[in-house]
C-alpha cells in the first residue's frame, strides 16, 4: 500500500464525496459572470441609463429633463470646444490645493491629539463645534475675509477637509493594538521612525476612509462654492460653468456639467482610491 493510499483512508468518505462533487461540478459560465462585480456595476448603469432616456422621452420637456442623448450631445460639444476641458482643470487645480493643504493639517492635529492631552482635548472640542457646521454655511464670511477668488474657495475647501480626515487618522491611531505598540518599542522604533513603521500602517484603513471622505465633502463644496462665486481663474470651474448655463436656459449643458461631476468623482472612487486601497490594506490583509 503506497502512502497516497494510506492517506485516502483516512479520509471521511463525505468529504471525499464532497471533494469529488467540487471538482466534476464547476460553476457555470453565467454564474462565473455574475460573481464579477465589474459586470454587475456594467449592468445596474446601463439599466439607470435607459431609465433616464425613458423618462426623459415620456416628459417630452428637455427643459425640465433633457434626454441622455442630448446630455452626451452637450457633453462631446463642450469637450471638443475646449470649454469643458478648460472648466474641469480650474476646478481640479483648486480642489487639490485645498485637498492638500487639508490632508496637512489634518495630520498635523491628528498627531498633536495622539501624542498629548491638550491636542486630544483641543481636537475634540473643534470637531464638535466646527464638524457639524456645513462649509457652504462659511461661504459669507470667506467672502467677507478673503474677497472674490481663489482664497475664498480654499477656506471653504479646508474646512471640508480637515475635520473629517483628521478624525479618522485620530480613530486609527488610537485603535492601534497594544501588540503592535510593543513589538516596535522591543525593536527600538521611537518618534518618526515608530510612527511611520507602526502607527501609519496599522492605522492606514481608517486613515484612507478619511481620505474618501474628505474627498467627497471637497468635491460638493468646491461645485457649490463655485455656483455661488465661481470664477477664480478667469473662467471658474465646473460650478460656474453649470450656472452660466442655467442663466442661458441651455438645460442640456448643465445636465452635460452634472454629468461630468458624477464622472470625475466616480473615477476618484473607482480608480484612484481603489487602487490605493489594492496595494496598501487589501495587499497587507487587512481589509477583504
Amino acid at each position: 500500500m503506497t502512502l497516497a493510499t494510506e492517506r485516502e483512508d483516512f479520509i471521511h468518505p463525505v468529504l471525499r464525496d464532497a471533494a469529488v462533487t467540487v471538482v466534476q461540478n464547476p460553476l457555470s459560465i453565467g454564474e462565473r459572470l455574475w460573481n464579477s462585480a465589474r459586470l454587475r456595476k456594467t449592468i445596474i448603469i446601463l439599466l439607470l441609463a435607459i431609465i433616464w432616456e425613458g423618462y426623459a422621452r415620456w416628459l417630452d420637456n428637455e427643459l425640465l429633463f433633457p434626454t441622455l442623448t442630448a446630455t452626451l450631445q452637450a457633453l462631446v460639444r463642450a469637450v471638443q470646444n475646449g470649454e469643458l476641458t478648460n472648466r474641469i482643470v480650474a476646478s481640479l487645480s483648486v480642489l487639490l490645493i485645498g485637498y492638500g493643504l487639508g490632508i496637512v493639517l489634518a495630520f498635523l492635529l491628528a498627531i498633536a491629539a495622539i501624542t498629548t492631552r491638550l491636542g486630544s482635548d483641543l481636537l475634540d472640542i473643534l470637531t464638535s463645534m466646527l464638524n457639524p457646521l456645513p462649509a457652504v454655511a462659511l461661504l459669507p464670511l470667506a467672502l467677507l475675509w478673503f474677497g472674490l477668488g481663489l482664497q475664498s474657495i480654499i477656506f471653504v475647501l479646508l474646512h471640508a477637509v480637515v475635520w473629517p480626515v483628521a478624525l479618522n487618522a485620530h480613530s486609527g491611531f488610537r485603535a492601534v493594538p497594544d501588540t503592535l505598540r510593543m513589538v516596535g518599542r522591543n525593536y527600538g522604533l521611537t518618534g518618526i521612525a515608530f510612527a511611520v513603521r507602526i502607527l501609519l500602517p496599522a492605522a492606514f484603513p481608517s486613515i484612507l476612509a478619511g481620505f474618501k471622505i474628505g474627498w467627497a465633502f471637497a468635491w460638493r463644496t468646491l461645485i457649490a462654492a463655485e455656483l455661488v462665486f465661481g470664477v477664480t481663474s478667469g473662467s471658474g470651474g465646473l460650478g460656474w460653468y453649470i450656472f452660466e448655463n442655467k442663466n442661458l436656459i441651455q438645460i442640456p449643458e448643465v445636465f452635460a456639467g452634472l454629468f461630468t461631476v458624477i464622472l470625475i468623482g466616480l473615477a476618484a472612487e473607482n480608480f484612484i482610491f481603489r487602487m490605493v486601497e489594492r496595494n496598501t490594506v487589501q495587499r497587507w490583509g487587512m481589509q477583504r
